[in-house]
């Protein structure tokens, strides 16, 4: 059968326009190397079955018959040479994206995105695993996932890994040297990835989609150089550029300090997409103003983080503001208030910044951060406290900033099972996967009557309101009289 496996992937190439006619036989051959033949019958086949049942007919075949490792490591890094023998050169896909640009912004990134799905490097059959819900809470609806599209880590791949001669390149997995690379045990492969080149404010930078789209069309924008991550006045010039280029998409980058950054904090880069999040739809409560710049609008966003929004039609100014207030947070502080701008020579403020265009002008929300830590909080003060790390423990990056919720993928079988015990009635700290949970299960039951029908349901709207409390305590300052006061204290203090 693999004849006619192969015979299928070269027909889905054509039909996804991956390759041409003039291709055929040539991809045949391509694909025909890669799985060790030195020859095929090649069948006639009309249509194409889903991508994932041929892949994964062509890899059952292929650890059959010895040609690749059992394991989803493995797998995965024959599945994507695979594709990558399919998958236009990066010169072509460019010439295409800009060809398209040219007819507007949202045809480019719309064919785009496809291209992304149809080569396979967004596995589309994997991100519709994850888990997804809307909860409603005071601060609107917030979109909560829980994320069962990565791969589990497979323990051959770690064993073999941990012997594996060690490499640095590429240095992370946000390089450009990703584009084209074969990848390794402990590197994914990358034959399929395209990126396309951008200057912002100057540089060299590359436009892609993150193979784990969290979001609709979830883009990464990276650095040529591979430097840390820092917020600074000119990285509020780089996402006007961006969106004079795209201004149907929003972007914004993760802080520059641990805990309150993101997960690559070693890679300067943003995230942008074409999606709206709770952050935005969320009204500013309190307008505010700067000695000098009457002509750009700002306020105090109903938010449980600290956000400063403003906006202008004029980017220039709007970035020498951004930059003012970024200068001011880095070295302020407010002991009433928890806020220490340096410890020991530790630095501790930065800004998470989000850009977007809104009604034709340029509109900024600065989120104010701080990552200092104390005895009594030793993974940050401003970071979600120790009562609910059974549902998140992990950095609050700027993706849950803006109001979405990525959480761990134990959390599926964990809300099943909850759900299960607590119709059942059953001892939820006999249970070790259920005793983290059991002091919020127990102050549930008294507040609701659990049936099969209910629990799971309840369950999703009562951890949406556990990640609102989440952003409440990576607020710097809280939703109370005094933190609003205080809040105000530093937007005066901005000259």
């Amino acid at each position: 059968m693999i004849d006619k496996y192969i015979a299928e992937l070269v027909a889905y190439a054509l039909e996804k326009r991956l390759i041409t006619e003039d291709d055929r036989v040539w991809a045949a051959n391509r694909l025909l190397g890669a799985l060790g033949l030195d020859g095929w019958s090649a069948p006639d086949v009309a249509q194409a079955r889903p991508l994932e049942d041929i892949l994964r007919d062509i890899l059952d075949w292929a650890v059959e018959n010895g040609r690749c490792e059992p394991g989803v490591a493995s797998r995965d890094l024959l599945d994507t040479e695979l594709m990558g023998r399919l998958t236009p050169r990066p010169s072509e896909v460019r010439h295409i994206f800009w060809k398209k640009y040219a007819q507007s912004p949202e045809t480019a990134t719309d064919w785009y995105y496809a291209f992304s799905q149809d080569t396979d490097y967004i596995r589309r059959y994997r991100i519709v695993k994850d888990m997804k819900w809307i909860a409603a809470t005071e601060y609107g609806d917030l979109d909560i996932t829980v994320n069962l599209s990565k791969p589990e880590k497979d323990p051959r791949a770690i064993a073999a890994a941990r012997s594996a001669a060690q490499t640095a390149y590429p240095a992370c997995q946000l390089c450009v040297e990703n584009e084209g690379y074969s990848g390794r045990l402990d590197h994914p492969a990358r034959q399929n990835h395209r990126l396309i080149p951008l200057t912002l404010d100057g540089q060299d930078w590359f436009f892609q989609y993150s193979p784990y789209v969290y979001y609709n069309e979830h883009c990464i924008v990276l650095n040529r150089r591979h430097i840390p991550m820092k917020i600074d006045r000119s990285t509020f010039r780089k996402q006007m550029d961006f969106l004079e280029r795209f201004p149907h998409y929003f972007i914004g980058s993760n802080a520059d300090l641990p805990i309150v950054g993101g997960s690559i904090l070693s890679h300067d880069h943003f995230q942008g997409g074409r999606y709206t999040f709770a952050m935005e739809r969320a009204p500013v409560e309190t307008a505010v103003s700067f000695p000098g710049f009457g002509d750009v609008q700002a306020g105090l966003v109903k938010w449980p983080m600290s956000v400063l929004r403003i906006r202008s039609a004029d980017r220039e100014r709007l970035v020498e503001l951004a930059d003012r207030v970024l200068l001011a947070w880095r070295g302020y502080s407010d002991p009433a208030a928890d806020i220490l701008a340096e410890t020991d020579g530790e630095w501790h403020n930065t800004i998470t910044p989000i850009a977007r265009m809104r009604e034709g002008q340029f509109e900024l929300d600065l989120v104010l951060r701080n990552n200092r830590t104390t005895e009594q909080y030793p993974l940050g003060i401003f970071h979600p406290h120790q009562e609910l790390h059974h549902i998140k423990k992990e950095n609050i990056g700027l993706i849950e900033v803006m109001g979405l919720a990525v959480l761990p993928a134990r959390l599926k079988t964990e809300l099943a099972e909850l759900a299960a015990a607590l119709v059942s009635g059953g001892d939820l700290r006999a249970n070790e996967a259920l005793a983290k949970h059991a002091d919020w299960a127990q102050a549930l039951a008294e507040k609701y009557t659990f049936t099969a029908e209910n629990a799971l349901p309840i369950l999703q709207d009562e951890v949406g309101k556990v990640f609102s409390q989440v952003l409440e305590h990576a607020g710097v300052y809280k939703r109370t009289d005094e933190g609003k006061a205080a809040f105000l204290r530093f937007v005066e203090s901005v000259k």
